[in-house]
């Protein structure tokens, strides 16, 4: 077959000559590459055997844990368009998900298979699914045909549905193994602990491609974590907030042994940085990614990280590296023009692994081929080519005619509520046009005037006229914290009284 992705035949090959190791584990059960391999072309044989065409849409409804790798492989390598959905998803976020994309069939656990027989849907119990005992190779994939379909976070709106190719995806593995910071083999295990269904499944791939271990754990729990960390895994892949989690539940406490903390989704603080070099040493690498272009589109290496972190902060944003191979990074103004270096702007990029459309109410757009993609983030391009990001477009604030952005005063906050999140937004005002409040979550004492002294080197407009605290700040399923969310909340707890010294007031509850 002409440009076809031979899956099937790939991790076949990865069953012979990795068989006997394990692929995966939950921290107490284990899963080796021949059951992985044996299970994954039983589903695929099946799904085939039930008129399932390459492109098709298959669900998948599974929680992190061993199954959730052979399932994932199984409906990719059957040439299914997989449409991996959060486990912990709504009943009406899954038929939302089902209205966008046309899925019926959904694969999950069988304590699922009641509830999803009422909302309509066909559920296969994973657990009926028995390992081939001799995986017979399916034929490549078409490398165009749809492999996979994954929903926008829906900060600000209702989640889209990002579409991608097999041959996107067998690209975006290509790059992910090309651009790891050393090799894994055997004995070496990288801790996942965000969504299968997110970033951790191409961290996955990668591994388990090279023949080495994954451990899979469903969050981040202390007492499941804390013997794999003692252990010293070669790696971990924690965002920003799962790395605040991870040293707020050991606090004072060294881990040895790890080679590289994988980090992204949201940009890292410099007061995060420091706790976790203190814990782990220097060893965070950054990189960006987005739904739309698989990870990896920047790169910072850890040594990178620490020049960075020790350089002055130049105002141009978090600091997330360069692009990686057959990827290009532009930063563009208003007008779409290309701006100089240090020039801010939006972010725009293309890149061989990107997505080929969106699928939203109105059905699906497809992106026109070596089109470029509007990124929605703001950022800039220093002199030495690395691409820093400032934050989202749709989260600029105007108060008191001054156009003012949130990261800038969330980074001069870092730190000031004991290593808890500080979300910075606008409340819609007559007088000022937006006033800006600043929410940390569940701070301790004091934190308000540490806030305040922070906040002084900034010019004027940027100060908050209020500061709140709330037990938790609402997050999405990659543990972003929804700028939109934390406004709801504030808003159904406090009133503002506008004028030239607006504040807010606790509205009264019965």
């Amino acid at each position: 077959m002409r440009d076809g992705i031979a899956w099937s035949n790939d991790l076949l090959t990865l069953a012979a000559r990795f068989g006997d190791r394990i692929a995966v584990t939950d921290g107490t059960r284990g899963m080796t590459v021949a059951t992985l391999a044996a299970r994954a072309h039983a589903l695929a044989h099946r799904l085939r055997a039930a008129g399932i065409v390459p492109g098709a849409p298959v669900a998948t409804l599974v929680p992190n844990g061993v199954e959730a790798p052979w399932v994932s492989y199984g409906v990719t390598i059957s040439g299914a368009a997989e449409v991996p959905v959060n486990a912990h998803s709504t009943d009406a976020e899954i038929q939302w998900f089902a209205e966008l994309t046309g899925f019926r069939r959904i694969l999950a656990p069988a304590a699922q298979a009641a509830r999803l027989n009422a909302l309509g849907f066909e559920p296969w119990p994973i657990e009926e699914i028995a390992p081939d005992s001799a995986p017979v190779a399916l034929p490549p994939v078409p490398a165009d045909a749809w492999g996979r379909l994954i929903f926008t976070s829906g900060t600000t709106g209702k989640p889209k549905a990002i579409v991608h190719t097999h041959g996107g995806r067998w690209t975006a593995h290509l790059l992910q193994r090309a651009v790891l910071p050393f090799t894994p083999g055997p004995g070496d295990r990288v801790l996942l602990m965000t969504p299968y269904v997110h970033g951790a499944s191409l961290i996955a791939a990668a591994w388990i491609e090279q023949g080495a271990e994954v451990v899979l754990q469903d969050g981040v729990k202390a007492e499941a974590i804390e013997p794999i960390l003692a252990a010293g895994p070669a790696a971990i892949f924690a965002p920003p907030t799962v790395l605040a989690k991870i040293l707020s539940l050991f606090p004072g406490r060294r881990f040895d042994g790890v080679r590289c903390i994988f980090t992204g989704t949201s940009t890292l603080s410099r007061e995060l940085w420091r706790r976790a070099a203190e814990a782990f040493g220097p060893v965070v690498r950054i990189t960006y990614g987005m739904s739309e272009c698989f990870n990896p589109i920047t790169v910072l290496e850890p040594p990178e990280v620490v020049e960075v972190m020790a350089a002055p902060d130049h105002g141009l944003g978090a600091c997330l590296g360069w692009p990686a191979p057959g990827v290009e990074v532009a930063i563009r103004g208003e007008d779409g023009a290309a701006l100089p270096p240090d020039e801010p702007g939006e972010i725009w990029l293309r890149g061989r692994h990107m997505n080929i459309g969106t699928i939203a109410a109105t059905g699906f757009v497809p992106r026109p081929p070596g089109a470029w993609h509007r990124t929605g983030d703001l950022g800039a391009i220093d002199t030495r080519g690395r691409l820093h990001l400032s934050g989202r477009a749709a989260d600029v604030m105007k108060s008191g005619g001054y156009r003012i952005h949130p990261g800038e005063i969330e980074s001069v906050l870092d730190g000031a509520a004991g290593g808890r999140a500080i979300c910075v937004l606008g409340l819609p005002s007559d007088y000022w046009g937006e006033v800006i409040v600043a929410v940390a979550e569940n701070p301790p004492p004091g934190w308000q005037e540490d806030a305040m002294l922070r906040v002084a080197s900034l010019a004027r407009p940027k100060h908050p006229r209020a500061w709140l605290a709330l037990p938790e700040l609402p997050r999405n399923a990659q543990g972003k914290v929804v700028r939109a969310r934390v406004r709801e909340a504030v808003l159904a707890t406090h009133a503002l009284e506008d004028g030239p010294r607006p504040k807010l007031v606790a509205l009264e509850t019965h």
